[in-house]
């Protein structure tokens, strides 16, 4: 999804999690929020989300803070969120079925219209509404829903042709959940998804969480 300004991938980051914590407040909960207040839900310290918050041109008021309808706004237009990106998702295995299936993308400005394999006993079927073609048509009908965004879940093998396939179609940016790098022109965007990375991540900060415990005992 395409931003209207460039911000650090961080600065990024802490808005996501801004704008995902004030889409759980209920409708007739608080007008106003504070910066102190967002920044307990989220764990962030309160002068680094008044900071982060000026990239949106949230008016921080006196006293009683952001207009909670007003920065949800502000957040969703300068993350591009306001801005509906129509996709398609190549590979319907597990995990492509899986974010098929998953209801929360249009909050975020993404509707995938189109799923691709070449599995004979997916092609022709629906998941969740979205009908899986056979990939050998993918400029027809890329060409036909007018895309920018492509979801790359198939094997790595397979991924790096798939890709080439996108750009063909004049794909902008690549959503990459195969754990293979991309070659694409430099026009096209690539966001990697690297579960085993975030898998190792996570047990190496646990692994250190653990000896720093033993340590203090």
């Amino acid at each position: 999804m395409e931003q209207s300004k460039t911000l650090a991938h961080e600065v990024v980051q802490r808005l996501s999690l801004y704008l995902n914590y004030l889409k759980t407040l209920p409708e007739n909960g608080p007008a106003n929020i504070t910066a102190e207040k967002l920044g307990e839900a989220v764990d962030v310290a309160g002068c680094q989300v008044v900071s982060d918050l000026q990239n949106v041109g949230a008016e921080n008021h006196p006293k009683i803070g952001y207009i909670t309808e007003y920065l949800l706004a502000d957040i969703e237009r300068t993350l591009g969120y306001d801005n509906v990106d129509r996709a398609i998702l190549v590979g319907v295995g597990h995990l492509g079925k899986a974010i098929l299936s998953y209801p929360g993308f249009a909050n975020y400005g993404l509707h995938i219209l189109a799923a691709f394999d070449t599995d004979p006993a997916v092609i022709g079927t629906q998941v969740n509404n979205i009908p899986v073609h056979d990939v050998a048509e993918m400029a027809a009908v890329c060409g036909d829903l007018g895309v920018h965004i492509g979801i790359i879940t198939a094997p790595a093998k397979f991924a790096q042709s798939i890709a080439d396939q996108m750009v063909d179609c004049d794909i902008r940016g690549i959503w990459n959940f195969a754990p293979t790098h991309l070659k694409v022109p430099d026009t096209v965007l690539v966001e990697n998804e690297n579960i085993a990375d975030s898998l190792v991540i996570l047990s190496q900060r646990l692994a250190d969480q653990i000896v720093t415990k033993e340590l203090e005992q």
